[in-house]
């Protein structure tokens, strides 16, 4: 099969290439075909064509039930950490119903609901930061984002369960900072267990103790119903599809393992990014502040999350390095043509989001940051998509901003800091994620004075 745009490069190169750094990868190949090209990348099968045309991603993800259908099996890489019956694991119907399902408690009032926990956390967390002491900020957002992933997923906040259950998913989380054992995700003759030392035997261990204390969790809840729960776990429990069936044991688990892995890490580092931009400009951290302090001392979360600029800021901060480097892969189900291109039916396509939101015919000067582009221009959906798109678009698209906002507004209207290492952070491989390599080295300065809202006090995380 004759596939578009192709390199030279032996095979076993290029994957080796996009494990170890996936941002040199994409650039490299963009530079001699900033359209579309055919790379060979793991993960997703032998030979995989990524495309960053605006046009063709519209193409794509608009026909992504038909001519490029949106099926589980290139996404097998993931089953061994979120199992077999995940919204990302399912296709047709099943996929279609289960996303029925999962999209009320991310929407709507239950969003409001969970923005004075979201800003409580992030005021606690910073509140404990010692003054003038060095921090990794990608380290405590990642604590935001646990506990607030914690608290609205699964409704814990306290207890020995809780506890337990912290502690492995930071494991199993960093475990993928490695280049290294990000292989073992990728190369399945890798995937021996040749004890708890090993990456893989240590992966297994952790998925088991989180398994235990999901399993343990959910059987609880099915003795004792609590009909007013608002956490999605209750939300998801109570739930019936359109046969009026529940959800079983197994697709609890896999939705759960799904929501805190795929949403503690990507959303922490978003806000760690966001830092990163808001000090490394001294002049988007004024402007910023001076919007936020419009709003007066004890501003209701949702007016918050509507100041253009503090958007502009996070969508900026979700364009030049967006958390999810492409979107699910799509397979091709008919002959097609695409940019002029002919792809044959099994021919697996990728959009490539990074790629896309480093076009300079889309984002001038697209290596500086400049939140003011998104007050200029309204972007496509297919020029601007940090969630990707289609039927496969993130289920967490619109708690992920939400928190993003919320979190780095607290922050910045109550505490002074500024980076301690000038040098410019690189993105890395995390994972599935771009993180920011040297985590982002920040000092708190100061508190600026501002007291936390009477309303903030009183609510407290066993709402949930």
């Amino acid at each position: 099969m004759q596939l578009p745009n192709t390199f030279k490069t032996p095979s076993f190169v290029q994957k080796l290439h996009w494990i170890a750094d996936p941002v040199n990868s994409m650039e490299k190949a963009a530079q001699k075909y900033p359209d579309l090209f055919t790379a060979f990348v793991v993960g997703f099968g032998d030979t995989t064509v990524f495309v960053q045309h605006p046009q063709a991603l519209q193409e794509i993800l608009t026909n992504d039930r038909k001519r490029f259908a949106a099926l589980s099996e290139p996404n097998r890489f993931l089953r061994p950490s979120i199992g077999d019956n995940s919204v990302i694991t399912l296709e047709g119907d099943r996929h279609k119903q289960r996303r029925q399902i999962l999209m009320p408690p991310f929407h709507g009032e239950r969003m409001q609901a969970y923005s004075h926990l979201i800003s409580k956390l992030t005021e606690q967390i910073f509140s404990q930061l010692p003054q003038n002491s060095p921090f990794l900020a990608h380290t405590v957002t990642q604590q935001i984002s646990l506990e607030v992933i914690l608290q609205v997923v699964l409704g814990l906040s306290e207890g020995e369960r809780y506890q337990k259950l912290k502690q492995p998913l930071i494991e199993i989380t960093d475990m993928f900072q490695s280049s290294i054992v990000s292989a073992f995700m990728y190369f399945p003759f890798l995937q021996k267990d040749l004890g708890f030392l090993t990456p893989w035997g240590n992966f297994l261990r952790l998925r088991q103790q989180i398994d235990e204390l999901l399993y343990a969790e959910i059987a609880e809840r099915r003795e004792k119903p609590n009909a007013e729960g608002i956490d999605i776990l209750s939300l998801l429990m109570s739930a019936k599809d359109k046969e009026g069936q529940s959800m079983t044991n197994q697709e609890l688990r896999d939705e759960m393992m799904t929501l805190l892995l795929a949403g503690h890490e990507t959303t922490a580092t978003a806000i760690a990014w966001g830092l990163y931009w808001i000090h490394r400009q001294p002049e988007v951290r004024k402007k910023l502040i001076q919007e936020l302090n419009t709003l007066g001392d004890f501003p209701e979360p949702m007016s918050i999350v509507r100041l253009p600029y503090l958007t502009a800021v996070c969508n900026e901060t979700l364009r030049i390095y967006p958390i999810g480097m492409i979107t699910f892969p799509r397979i091709v189900q008919e002959h097609t043509e695409l940019l002029g291109h002919q792809l044959e039916p099994g021919t697996i396509v990728i959009g490539c989001i990074y790629l896309l939101h480093q076009r300079e015919d889309l984002y001038p000067n697209h290596k500086q940051f400049k939140p003011e582009r998104f007050l200029e221009r309204q972007f496509s959906p297919y020029e601007f998509m940090p969630f990707g798109g289609g039927v496969r678009r993130c289920i967490g698209d619109a708690l992920a901003p939400f928190e993003m906002k919320l979190a780095l507004a607290t922050i910045m209207s109550r505490y002074q800091l500024e980076l301690i290492d000038n040098r410019p952070e690189q993105p890395q491989r995390r994972g599935t994620t771009l993180a920011p390599k040297n985590g982002v080295k920040m000092r708190l300065c100061g508190d600026v004075g501002k007291k936390v809202s009477d309303s903030q006090k009183n609510f407290t995380a066993s709402t949930f």
